[in-house]
């Protein structure tokens, strides 16, 4: 796709749940927003990237949506994407540094289109990894990192945001190894806050609720005022 026949990014952001194209650095990313309810709205964003793309990962999977949710009815409003590749987004597979790429060209929309609204990111899996180490370079407000895959990618460059961040880790994950994500936070300067579930393993099955509401009860303190 050439760039005169990328789509024009919307000029604003939508006032109900909407489903759109932005243009990105690979060519059109498939997008969804989200709005909170106007009487709990706050002056935030949040950004949710999805797991792998090559195991199957997208933004509609059950992890990723539960994270939109809590955001959302905590008074943020949300944008989820597919990476390049996935969906019916543009391009391929990158191996996280492309993908890093298509969480900033979404940035910068929101930006554009909120200028005034604190940027949260969050991610699951591989888009805990993409939004870890893109939260510095993208001045991240907050950041939420469920199941970060330490052990599997390369964290030991990424330095720890100086935002209010949270990780929320499952005792039993059979894809990301439990140990190696607490033996990272434990050699880290800065340390996140900590959510260890027990008797959960990486996709939280049976457990979406519990991730909710730790979430929800974790980053409350955090959030922007009222959008009034």
């Amino acid at each position: 796709m050439t760039p005169a026949e990328i789509p024009a990014d919307p000029a604003r952001f939508p006032e109900q749940a909407a489903s759109f194209a932005l243009s990105g650095p690979a060519g059109k990313l498939e997008t969804v927003a989200d709005v909170a309810e106007r009487a709990a709205a706050r002056r935030g964003t949040a950004v949710i990237c999805h797991p792998n793309p090559a195991q199957g990962g997208t933004m509609h999977n059950k992890v990723v949506t539960m994270v939109e949710r809590s955001l959302r009815e905590l008074g943020l409003d949300t944008v989820r994407f597919n990476f390049r590749g996935t969906g019916a987004s543009e391009g391929s597979y990158d191996h996280g540094a492309g993908e890093g790429d298509d969480l900033a060209a979404v940035v910068a929309w929101v930006r554009r289109v909120r200028p005034g609204d604190a940027l949260w990111l969050a991610g699951f899996s591989f888009g805990a990894y993409v939004t870890l180490r893109n939260a510095a370079a993208l001045r991240a407000d907050a950041l939420i990192s469920i199941a970060p895959p330490a052990g599997r990618w390369p964290f030991e460059d990424i330095a720890p945001p100086a935002c209010p961040w949270l990780v929320v880790m499952g005792e039993e994950d059979e894809v990301v190894e439990p140990q190696a994500v607490f033996d990272w936070i434990d050699g880290l300067e800065r340390r996140p806050e900590l959510v260890r579930m027990p008797e959960t393993g990486h996709f939280f099955h049976r457990r979406l609720m519990d991730l909710r509401g730790a979430i929800k009860h974790a980053v409350h303190d955090w959030l922007p005022p009222p959008r009034g």
